[in-house]
């Protein structure tokens, strides 16, 4: 019976430890399943971003050869017409309902669901804005086909080898037809009550005429500007004179029969519509502008902040910063009142490069040896670096007269074609040197070039982020890398550090002046006499800004919520991880997930917080 009772027990304790061992990797094997399942289900999910991102590459021309793809389509446009918008939003509204209906949010990993919430967002946000789809002037002074389509062709489209000269000329052919498309997207904007004011009219016009001066649209002896950048690409050819010959009398008669009847058609209307517009500025004109303003705001800035809110954080900021400008006034024993000090910057020559060749050259060179110098101090803020290169260059003649005063356009994945920080050294009395360090910085390093490119260099994330652009993200980084400098002991001179803080005083007078345009009834006027009273800048500076805020609202008042909530978050930081915050990490959440919204960055940044509390508290655990 003792031995009966002895094997049963044996029995048993081997039955336990058999069924603890069991239970022991039942656990494991759940977790290697629920593993597997998230790892399948976010590469599913991943691919699908892909298929999606690849479609809109393969219907947008433009696109193809933005990203240096060369496709059967290197020739072509993109399609640009009302219609295609429609076709957009039925995508559009696929894509959503696959998002909620056939994928499991549980199923995802940490960064495929961060992916996941982006596209949905965005999908919705696209969906939604389709009512304001016409709230838009298609040609500005800013921007549109007017300028695009020559800014493209001479940036863009690369000339390697005889078919990528054909399909040059194949562009210039098709572009009276673009143009078309064009035309009729103005013309259903006007009968929505949707015209450009009147001042618009005669900038747009200028740089209309000036693309198609000069040979072979003239008798002159100077070369347009397309034929001049056809020439220029193909002497780089190894192709006989023949060929050469042929190509250029190909190219010329596209110029005259494909480029100049698309220019004669836009500026015939132009002309007709200038003497109907008006001179109201703000889109508070517009058929329900009021929605359509507070809506853009909140795309622009990605918060919920409303007009009234921006405007007097608008006004507190230029107070701020009028105060830190006077601690400098002191500094240089400068003894006057803040406008005599920016009456002072202005009139004094010192203060400018001569508005010559000459000038213009030194300005470059100057750019390029700020960016060169901020390059060699980079390790000390960041951890990932960009590998794509950057070129300083003036903006264009033909475009110049109406461009912004500075401006980056990024490069190619592949790295073929470098970011390229444009200046706009048309005035040089609108580019003063002791701002030259806060704008090389902004648009270069550490700025949207160190951004850009690190976005299009990361790996581990779908294509459509990082192309992403949320303007309240991109351009607060921008203003932020112009005060991150100073904090190694970069702007050493007073007046660079003056320049700096004129910078962000003018984005602190964007957003009185925006909202003051769109939200308050601002006459032009108004916006320019704002800018003169409260900002050293030349008045050029300031009618170029005021009109900037009237064509494209909103899109101002970015740059100073972007930068506040980048500083907001790394105090947040600073002060919850003590003695264990590293700013070189903090740029590195900021900057490898893509452009983000900013509600979005400040879940990721408390989310790094919360694991670097975690891991030190783990750590100390593990020590005591």
């Amino acid at each position: 019976m003792y031995k009966v009772k002895i094997v049963v027990l044996l029995f048993w304790s081997l039955f336990i430890v058999i069924s603890c061992k069991q239970e022991a990797k039942e656990p494991e094997k759940d977790a290697a399943s629920v593993a597997q399942a998230i790892e399948e289900h976010s590469k599913h999910l991943n691919d699908w971003f892909e298929t999606q991102f690849q479609d809109e590459v393969a219907k947008s021309p433009m696109t193809q050869t933005f990203l240096g793809i060369k496709t059967s389509d290197y020739g072509k446009w993109d399609d640009i017409s009302s219609k295609k918008e429609v076709e957009d939003l039925e995508v559009a509204k696929q894509r959503l309902a696959y998002l909620k209906d056939s994928i499991d949010i549980s199923k995802l990993n940490q960064a495929t669901l961060l992916s996941y919430k982006l596209m949905k967002q965005d999908l919705k946000n696209e969906i939604e804005d389709f009512q304001y789809r016409f709230y838009n002037y298609p040609v500005n002074q800013m921007q549109g086909m007017h300028a695009q389509v020559p800014a493209f062709m001479i940036n863009m489209h690369r000339i390697e080898d005889k078919s990528d000269a054909e399909a040059y000329i194949s562009r210039l052919d098709a572009m009276d037809e673009l143009f078309a498309q064009l035309i009729e997207n103005m013309k259903i904007r006007e009968k929505n009550g949707i015209l450009p004011p009147k001042f618009v009219f005669a900038k747009v016009l200028d740089d209309s005429h000036n693309v198609i001066t000069g040979k072979p649209f003239d008798k002159s002896n100077q070369e347009s500007t397309l034929l001049a950048d056809f020439k220029r690409k193909i002497a780089k050819l190894e192709i006989s004179d023949d060929e050469s010959n042929q190509l250029i009398s190909k190219v010329e008669k596209s110029l005259t029969q494909g480029v100049k009847p698309a220019f004669d058609n836009l500026i015939a209307l132009l002309e007709a519509q200038q003497q109907r517009a008006t001179t109201d500025d703000g889109c508070w004109k517009f058929p329900k502008g009021k929605a359509f303003y507070n809506n853009a705001l909140q795309r622009t800035t990605t918060t919920d902040m409303t007009a009234e809110q921006i405007h007097e954080l608008g006004v507190k900021e230029v107070a701020r910063i009028h105060g830190e400008m006077k601690d400098i006034m002191k500094q240089v024993a400068y003894e006057g009142t803040l406008q005599d000090f920016f009456k002072y910057l202005k009139e004094d020559k010192k203060f400018y490069y001569t508005n010559d060749e000459k000038g213009k050259a030194a300005y470059l060179k100057e750019a390029v040896g700020l960016i060169d110098t901020m390059k060699s101090r980079l390790d000390e803020l960041f951890i990932t670096k960009p590998k794509a290169d950057i070129v300083v260059k003036a903006v264009e003649p033909f475009r110049e007269k109406s461009a912004g005063k500075a401006f980056y356009q990024q490069g190619t994945p592949d790295g073929s074609r470098p970011g390229k920080y444009y200046a706009n050294l048309y005035d040089m009395e609108a580019m003063p040197k002791y701002q030259m360090e806060a704008l090389a910085y902004h648009e270069g390093i550490p700025g949207h070039h160190m951004q850009r490119s690190i976005s299009l260099e990361l790996k581990d994330i779908p294509k459509f982020r990082m192309f992403a652009g949320y303007t309240a993200y991109t351009e607060g980084w921008g203003l932020y890398t112009e005060q991150l400098p100073k904090e190694i002991g970069m702007y050493s001179d007073p007046y660079s550090d003056f320049g700096r803080l004129a910078m962000e005083l003018w984005r602190a007078c964007r957003l009185v002046v925006d909202t003051g345009i769109h939200a308050k009834k601002w006459s032009r006027e108004q916006g320019i006499k704002y800018y003169t009273d409260n900002t050293p800048n030349a008045e050029s500076d300031a009618v170029k800004m005021v009109e900037r805020h009237i064509v494209v609202p909103s899109q101002a008042t970015a740059y100073k919520i972007g930068m506040n909530k980048i500083l907001e978050l790394r105090e947040q930081a600073k002060k919850k991880l003590g003695d264990q915050f590293d700013i070189r990490e903090f740029h590195d959440v900021v900057l490898t997930n893509g452009a983000v919204p900013l509600n979005v960055l400040e879940e990721l940044v408390q989310d790094w917080i919360t694991t670097k509390n975690s891991d030190s508290q783990k750590e100390n655990e593990e020590h005591s």
